[in-house]
């Protein structure tokens, strides 16, 4: 396995601060669901072992839709989505990439994944690592 460290990343105002466990070298998920692709959101998928919320947690707003299972968490000042409890992995986390500090990583590898149609393609998402 590839060496770990804890990367520090965050929401745009500051408030919600968050630590991800992860190599340096990462493949992302570039999902093209309504929501993913509103929000531009690039995931960095992590079991729950690997992230720590520093601070914010009274700043987070939970939004819920179609099966209620994933908990996408805002923060209630500046509307970023820093991280959230994905469908795909109810035991860890989605991290967006863009919530981080790019220069903390040596190699970063993006594989589309066809969110549009969900249910017919989960199956094709790499389960999480401990």
């Amino acid at each position: 396995m590839a060496q770990m460290s804890w990367k520090k990343g965050g929401c745009h105002c500051g408030g919600v601060v968050f630590e991800v466990e992860t190599p340096d070298e990462i493949e992302l998920v570039d999902c093209n669901c309504s929501i993913c692709s509103m929000s531009g959101y690039l995931h960095l998928l992590v079991p729950g072992s690997r992230f720590r919320l520093l601070r914010g947690q009274d700043l987070l707003t939970t939004y819920t839709f179609a099966t209620q299972t994933a908990k996408h968490l805002f923060c209630s000042r500046c509307g970023i989505k820093s991280f959230y409890v994905p469908r795909s992995h109810p035991d860890g986390f989605s991290v967006n990439y863009r919530c981080l500090n790019a220069s903390d990583f040596t190699s970063v590898t993006t594989t589309p994944f066809d969110g549009r149609l969900w249910d017919d393609n989960a199956a094709k998402l790499k389960p999480l690592e401990s």
